[in-house]
């Protein structure tokens, strides 16, 4: 007989109704949509400066701290505004187009996974998406959201870098056509004219629905926030 003994137990659990109806939308979004998904890299550096240069005074003039989802939803709501067709919508045999972006938030709670809606982002300055952020997040972790501040949202972003993520594939929120994944920073080797440089680098990863969007605008599409982000410039100046 072996001198060594385990114990080893099962625990069945109910699940809850907040867990169920997530796994259900899931699923749904795989059985619905054409998802495809489509990657790119982006080069922090000039955000990271741009904040390093301006977090204290930010704090202080607006109480909260400035943060990296404020380029990525304005650069998204540029390129959303832009880009109609991945602002829309399947509805039967129609498409649904929108004059206007709200941007779903997906935020990990203690008691599951929860999308709040930011509003009318495309007309927000980074202050007021900051601000925005902040509330929605706070009223999350609180259990204070309301059904309507869940509903309606046009496009989603996923920020898995905060838990360390690499690399990852999201899952579209229907009925929405596309979602934007965020995943952590990491120092890397790359060429820069002709030379190697460390740089604080970002995969980004666009999930789409083939059905209504095409690769060539779902790639265009990531380059542009791309672009927003690494140039914050571009979004300033409205180019």
């Amino acid at each position: 007989e072996s001198p060594y003994h385990y114990h080893k137990a099962v625990v069945s659990t109910q699940s809850t109704g907040m867990r169920l109806r997530i796994a259900e939308r899931l699923k749904e979004a795989q059985n619905t949509a054409a998802m495809l998904t489509t990657f790119n890299e982006i080069d922090m550096t000039n955000i990271m400066a741009l904040r390093n240069k301006f977090k204290d005074d930010f704090n202080k003039r607006h109480g909260i701290k400035l943060g990296f989802m404020s380029a990525f939803m304005k650069a998204s709501a540029s390129a959303l505004t832009e880009m109609p067709e991945v602002n829309a919508f399947i509805d039967g045999k129609e498409i649904i187009y929108r004059d206007y972006v709200d941007i779903s938030v997906a935020v990990a709670t203690t008691k599951g996974l929860v999308v709040p809606v930011l509003r009318n982002v495309e007309t927000m300055s980074y202050a007021e998406i900051e601000k925005g952020l902040n509330n929605l997040g706070k009223r999350a972790r609180d259990g204070a959201l309301a059904i309507e501040d869940m509903d309606g949202g046009t496009f989603t972003v996923s920020n898995g870098g905060v838990f360390g993520s690499m690399f990852g594939t999201p899952i579209i929120n229907l009925p929405q056509s596309a979602i934007l994944g965020m995943h952590s920073i990491q120092e890397r080797p790359v060429a820069r004219n002709g030379k190697v440089e460390i740089r604080p680098m970002m995969y980004v990863a666009l999930t789409y629905d083939h059905r209504l969007i095409d690769g060539r605008e779902a790639v265009t599409f990531l380059k542009r926030i791309k672009s927003g982000v690494e140039d914050p410039g571009v979004l300033l100046l409205d180019l």
